[in-house]
């Protein structure tokens, strides 16, 4: 497959997690990497250049941390003028039929917030359903998130290394046709599909 990977992180010098997810994944063979945020720091998105880069890939991540329950800004900016009637959705808005999408995310909380009465009240792919939704909407098969939880202790806690081999390991099968997409699709989270994905080299 060939995979588009959009960076959505405001603030990218300060980074811990979504920074470094980023830069491995720009070593992975098919991989087209896109920085929001540096491409459009005035949010005046080229739609018709966005449309041609979903168009030449089959899959499509949502690389960002969670912010209020969702993403940053840009990306629903990026959503509401590139996911157009006619082009991604109606009648006649077949662009985007079968492709693969799913979200890779930051979260601040760990995972017991996001579990069955957790501080939270949902999981995160319930709190993630609008993604979802617009993949459904869009014909797209929709996966479930790759989630890093209490992200700002992770580097503390000796978890981000880890995140970041699972990370590669699973852009490598996606790239090579090796995921099993309807287990993925089926999932809470991607972390337990990448588990059980052959370990790659740890990044350096």
């Amino acid at each position: 497959m060939r995979t588009l990977i959009y960076l959505a992180h405001p603030r990218l010098d300060r980074s811990e997690v979504n920074g470094p997810l980023f830069e491995v994944a720009q070593t992975v063979t098919g991989t087209t990497c896109i920085d929001l945020y540096a491409d459009y720091p005035t949010f005046e998105i080229d739609v018709a250049r966005e449309q041609d880069r979903l168009v030449a890939h089959d899959a499509v991540v949502f690389l960002h941390p969670v912010y209020w329950y969702s993403a940053p800004a840009l990306l629903k900016e990026w959503q509401d003028l590139v996911l157009e009637h006619g082009f991604a959705y109606g009648h006649e808005g077949h662009a985007l039929d079968g492709k693969v999408t799913f979200n890779a995310v930051s979260c601040g909380a760990m995972a017991s917030a996001y579990a069955e009465g957790g501080a939270n009240g949902a999981d995160l792919r319930t709190l993630l359903a609008p993604f979802e939704k617009t993949a459904d909407l869009c014909r797209m098969r929709y996966l479930a998130p790759f989630t890093l939880f209490g992200a700002g202790r992770a580097i503390e806690e000796g978890r981000d290394k880890a995140h970041l081999a699972s990370w590669l390991g699973l852009l490598n099968a996606l790239s090579d046709d090796r995921l099993d997409i309807e287990a993925a699709r089926a999932s809470r989270t991607l972390n337990d599909i990448a588990a059980a994905l052959p370990v790659a080299s740890e990044p350096a």
